[in-house]
C-alpha cells in the first residue's frame, strides 16, 4: 500500500504553503499542492466509477506530480482563489459556465473524500457568516459589540446616533473589497481596513445600496488574536494602541507594535475551543478586544485566517510545527 499524502489547496502565491512545505518535507512527508489560480490549466484530473469503485487523480502538468485520490490521507483548505483557463479569452458566459462546471467537478472530489481535514469545505462555509457568528458567540457567552447590519440609511443613522461611542464600519465578506477577484489593471482599490464612521449623517445614505456592517466603536487595552489548531491554543497580545495608526485596527503592517505570548483566561479558552467544535472547525483565527476593565469583547472568528505572520513576531507560538503535526497524524486516521 503507498504511503498516504497531504493535499494542500490555496493559491500560488500562499506564503502559509511555502513555510509548511518544508517542515512537512523535513518530516519526511512531500504533499501535493494544489493552486487553485492554476487550475484547471496547469493540472489533469479525473474521477471516475467502475463497477463502484471510485478512482482519481489529480495530475500538476508542469511538475509530473500527481496523487490518486485513494492516496489523499489528510487534507489542508487554506484558500479560495479564481480558476485559471487555457483559454484566456473566454467569454463571460463561457468563463461563468466553466467556474461552475470546475467547481462542481473540484467539490464533488473533496465532499467523497474519507479523510482529515483541516477544514472540511462544508465546515468552513458554515462558519464564515459574521453575522450568524455574533448570535452565536452571545449563545455560548461571549461579550460582543453593539452591532447593526442593514441596508436601510434610517437604521444607519438611528445606530449611529443611539451609540454611546463612535461607530465603525468593517465587511462581511473580505476587506479586499473583491479586489482578489479582478485583474490588477481593474483594481479601483486594494482593501478597506475597519474605519471609523465619523462624518455627516448623510454619508450613510450610501447605505441604500447594499447591506453594510456596523459595530460600536470598543475602547481597547490591547487586543488578542486567538488562533486554535485542534485542541491546542496559542494566543498573541498585541498591544495596538501604542500608536495611533493601529487604534482602530491593529493589521497596519507598516507600523511596529509590540506583540507577545500571553495565556488566556481559562473560561475565554474554553470558550474558544468550544466555539470551533460547535461548527466542526479544527483551525480558526479568533480576534477580541480587551477593555480597560479587562472584558474580552469578541470581533470574529476567521476559519481560514492568516497566522504566520503572529509567529514571525513571536515565535515561541510554534503554530506551523503544530499544524504540520495534526496533518501528519490526521494521516493515520
Amino acid at each position: 500500500m503507498s504511503q498516504k499524502r497531504i493535499l494542500i489547496i490555496s493559491h500560488s502565491d500562499d506564503l502559509h504553503v511555502d513555510v509548511l512545505t518544508p517542515i512537512l518535507e523535513r518530516k519526511g512527508h512531500i504533499p501535493f499542492f494544489l493552486k487553485l489560480d492554476a487550475f484547471p490549466r496547469d493540472y489533469e484530473i479525473f474521477h471516475q466509477f467502475n463497477d463502484g469503485d471510485w478512482t482519481g487523480e489529480i495530475k500538476n502538468l508542469i511538475t509530473g506530480d500527481s496523487v490518486a485520490i485513494s492516496e489523499i490521507g489528510a487534507v489542508w483548505l487554506r484558500k479560495s482563489a479564481e480558476f485559471s483557463y487555457l483559454d484566456e479569452q473566454l467569454s463571460e458566459q463561457e468563463r461563468a459556465f466553466s467556474q461552475e462546471e470546475t467547481n462542481h467537478t473540484l467539490f464533488g472530489l473533496f465532499y467523497g473524500l474519507d479523510c482529515y481535514w483541516i477544514n472540511h469545505p462544508l465546515a468552513n462555509r458554515h462558519a464564515s457568516y459574521k453575522g450568524e457568528q455574533m448570535k452565536r458567540a452571545v449563545n455560548m457567552g461571549f461579550l460582543i459589540p453593539p452591532s447593526i447590519i442593514t441596508n436601510s440609511p434610517n437604521r444607519a443613522k438611528d445606530f449611529k446616533n443611539s451609540s454611546t461611542s463612535e461607530i465603525v464600519f468593517k465587511t462581511l465578506s473580505s476587506p479586499l473589497l473583491g479586489a482578489e477577484k479582478i485583474t490588477s489593471e481593474n483594481r479601483e482599490v486594494d482593501g478597506l481596513r475597519t474605519t471609523i464612521i465619523d462624518g455627516d449623517l448623510s454619508e450613510l445614505d450610501a447605505v441604500a445600496q447594499l447591506p453594510c456592517y456596523f459595530q460600536s466603536y470598543i475602547d481597547k487595552a490591547f487586543e488578542v488574536r486567538v488562533t486554535v489548531i485542534e485542541d491546542k491554543v496559542f494566543a498573541a497580545r498585541i498591544d495596538s494602541q501604542t500608536d495611533a495608526r493601529t487604534r482602530v485596527d491593529y493589521r497596519d503592517f507598516s507600523v511596529s507594535v509590540p506583540y507577545q505570548a500571553m495565556d488566556l483566561p481559562s473560561e475565554v479558552k474554553h470558550r474558544c475551543l468550544q466555539f470551533l467544535k460547535s461548527y466542526g472547525l479544527v483551525f480558526g483565527a479568533l480576534d477580541f478586544i480587551v477593555t480597560h476593565d479587562n472584558e474580552y469583547i469578541f470581533l470574529e472568528n476567521n476559519p481560514g485566517g492568516q497566522f504566520w505572520f503572529v509567529e514571525q513576531l513571536v515565535p515561541e507560538l510554534n503554530m506551523m510545527e503544530t499544524l504540520a503535526g495534526s496533518l501528519i497524524k490526521g494521516l493515520e486516521c
